[in-house]
């Protein structure tokens, strides 16, 4: 491991968040928030609860347990909270996040609850990046992610990656390339972060070994790089044992981990928390007292009655349950896969997460054939495109997802794949036979 030294958190904020300034009126509902029953205050413009129109709210659990909110409880959900989550719900979450990662920068840490991981991630880059800046990423990397950083014009450094993540010599190249250009002038910066995708990733299924993470962090640590883990599919690993996240090998402090219960609970609820440095959660709460104030009381209240009855275990074994579930449907559509496309493209059996990342053989960009032929066939597959550090560029890579389509409608699609690709082999042959016949001529 990379021998710590200390991180001067300024150096990663960037001008336009560095000049963000507490809103005095959140900061007065966190006091009330951990006053006593004594406190008096006429601080706050909270609605009066006699004024809201919901007198309980019923959730039937699919093992047999409710959750009824009602009384006071039933006045919290529905009513404004501290920037930083529903005080209860932030308790456990810090106890779970300890007893599941054992951080050991842990003093220097705390959590914020976002409106989804997106939104934690959002903020994160929206907090670190200048226009312009160099940004590293796995590529391919998630769609959700680049869209964050277009508006920003950043130069996306791509790091190539395999079945157990990106390549360390690459980030090596990439980070020492940035360096030289830096040296010579010119304005350039090094990167301040680097931004993975590390358990069960989108688009590629890949998860990133142990010893993989450790040669990462031990490079951003001689780097001086932030870690942005966004393991929203943590819960969904394929492997034995629960892969060691970043966060429990932070000896530093730079890591910024993103957790979500979207893929565990449900996405509609908007339930993720981000954990990372003091520094770092107190500033993204700024922009949270000026955007959003703070996440769905509602949704966390959910939480906080779900972890209460379930305990930390009860909430491990249904992601256990979650992971068995899609690994089923894993083992099924490559099945479908080795029926349908064998010869014809190739794979790596994914490790966790919702995807399979599919080669074609033959085809140097899938574009056209998706998008035109492929929705006429009623098949709707994403091009590698939409995840490539360069989506210019041709690409002979699908993106297909096992989540949510029926068995049976899988193993058509896979079916219909084949064809697609058969045909588009064809209008190749019969678009080279033409053009060499035209150069007989």
């Amino acid at each position: 491991m990379a021998k710590t030294h200390t991180i001067d958190y300024n150096h990663f904020i960037n001008t336009h968040s560095s000049r963000r300034r507490p809103a005095l009126t959140r900061e007065l509902t966190k006091l009330q928030y951990g006053a006593g029953k004594e406190s008096i205050s006429l601080a706050e413009g909270m609605p009066n609860e006699v004024t809201f129109p919901f007198q309980a709210i019923n959730f039937v659990l699919k093992d047999g347990l409710s959750i009824t909110l009602q009384g006071q409880q039933l006045n919290s959900a529905f009513q404004y909270i501290p920037t930083q989550g529903y005080p209860p719900l932030l308790k456990k979450l810090r106890d779970f996040t300890y007893q599941m990662h054992m951080p050991p920068n842990w003093h220097n840490t705390d959590i914020i609850m976002t409106n989804g991981s997106q939104d934690g991630i959002s903020k994160t880059l929206e907090m670190l990046i200048e226009d312009g800046d160099d940004v590293l990423v796995q590529n391919p990397l998630y769609a959700g992610t680049e869209v964050i950083l277009k508006p920003f014009k950043v130069n996306l450094i791509g790091i190539e990656q395999d079945e157990f993540g990106i390549l360390p010599s690459k980030l090596i190249d990439a980070l020492e390339n940035c360096k030289a250009y830096t040296e010579e002038g010119g304005g350039r910066k090094m990167p301040k972060c680097i931004y993975l995708n590390p358990t069960g990733s989108n688009p590629t299924g890949a998860t990133m070994s142990l010893e993989r993470r450790k040669e990462v962090y031990d490079i951003c640590c001689k780097y001086n790089i932030l870690i942005l883990e966004d393991d929203a599919y943590y819960f969904l690993h394929f492997l034995e044992e629960r892969p060691v996240s970043f966060l429990s090998l932070d000896v530093e402090g730079r890591v910024i981990r993103f957790d979500s219960m979207s893929k565990v609970l449900s996405s509609g609820l908007r339930l993720a928390w981000l954990t990372a440095p003091k520094p770092l959660v107190r500033n993204v709460e700024l922009h949270m007292q000026s955007s959003l104030l703070h996440s769905s009381t509602l949704s966390q209240v959910i939480l906080d009655n779900l972890l209460t009855k379930w305990g930390y275990q009860g909430l491990i074994s249904h992601g256990a349950y979650v992971s068995a579930y899609y690994k089923a449907r894993r083992d099924f559509t490559v099945a479908c896969m080795e029926k349908h496309l064998k010869g014809l493209c190739e794979w790596t059996i994914p490790s966790g997460g919702m995807f399979v990342w599919i080669k074609v053989h033959g085809v140097a960009d899938v574009y056209d054939m998706l998008m035109t032929r492929g929705l006429k066939k009623n098949i709707t597959l994403v091009p590698g495109h939409a995840f490539m550090v360069d989506p210019t560029e041709a690409c002979n890579c699908i993106r297909a997802s096992y989540s949510k389509a029926t068995l049976k409608q899988i193993d058509k699609a896979m079916q219909l794949l084949g064809e697609l690709i058969r045909e588009e082999h064809v209008l190749l042959r019969r678009k080279l036979d033409g053009l060499e016949n035209s150069i007989l001529r």
